[in-house]
């Protein structure tokens, strides 16, 4: 029995492809927005006493790499089982800004960034995905926040013109980001999550806290997020992966 698919899977599990897992693994060091407590996890049967494992978690539904569907911000948007099973399947599309993020962790990211990408790339694709690489995954604990002496926090994020670009003069579906925010957090003081807000409006979704790519390609990957299906939810932990030709 044949099927073009199966082929397909056969060829992207081949040696000529690699996959990278995109997403921090998830438990009580996991990064995650500081207004939520730590994962929680309780033990409701054993090996020792049930001869079978199962466990209750307790987390935000923003906590570690997760997705933010528009209804995290948009009264009546759309709920994380209204994004569509298409939609979480896209071209990828990757953005490094590590260079200017190492001179200024405040950097917010430019619509000359963009253009920069499409001179180099070409234009990003009808319903793509664009992740912005600054390898801040990288750092731990507080430093992942990066707090100064007052305990105002340090990260850089989207400009809000560079949203506008993306969602007005580009057709794409969703944005993704290494921090815990798409605004920079020092822009938070002037106008609180304006990127945010605006994108989300816009019915986009997002995925914040990514990791790993650092190890993709600028163009020609793929990326595919998973989530539960979890009706009128404003957001869950995500598991998101990616494939591309070596």
């Amino acid at each position: 029995m044949s099927s073009k698919l199966w082929e397909l899977l056969d060829e992207l599990k081949s040696p000529a492809y690699e996959w990278v897992d995109l997403s921090h693994p998830v438990n009580e060091e996991t990064p995650h927005y500081a207004g939520y407590n730590k994962l929680e996890m309780t033990e409701v049967f054993t090996y020792d006493e049930h001869t079978v494992c199962a466990s209750e978690y307790k987390m935000g539904s923003q906590y570690g790499t997760h997705i933010d569907p528009p209804s995290h911000f948009v009264e009546g948007g759309r709920t994380l089982d209204q994004i569509t099973v298409k939609e979480t399947v896209l071209p990828l599309c990757v953005i490094d800004l590590t260079e200017k993020v190492a001179e200024d962790v405040d950097y917010a990211i430019t619509v000359e960034d963009l253009t920069a990408w499409e001179e180099n790339y070409g234009r990003f694709p009808d319903d793509c995905f664009v992740a912005v690489r600054t390898d801040w995954s990288k750092r731990k604990g507080e430093d992942f926040f990066a707090p100064d002496e007052a305990g105002q926090p340090h990260y850089p994020g989207w400009s809000l013109e560079a949203l506008k670009f993306l969602s007005e003069e580009r057709t794409i579906t969703a944005v993704g980001h290494e921090t815990p925010d798409t605004d920079p957090a020092i822009a938070n003081l002037i106008v609180p999550w304006q990127g945010e807000r605006y994108l989300l409006e816009q019915d986009k979704y997002q995925i914040e806290m990514l990791c790993n790519l650092d190890q993709l390609p600028a163009t020609g990957a793929i990326i595919a997020c998973s989530f539960p299906n979890v009706l009128d939810a404003p957001g869950y932990t995500a598991r998101c992966i990616a494939v591309y030709q070596k």
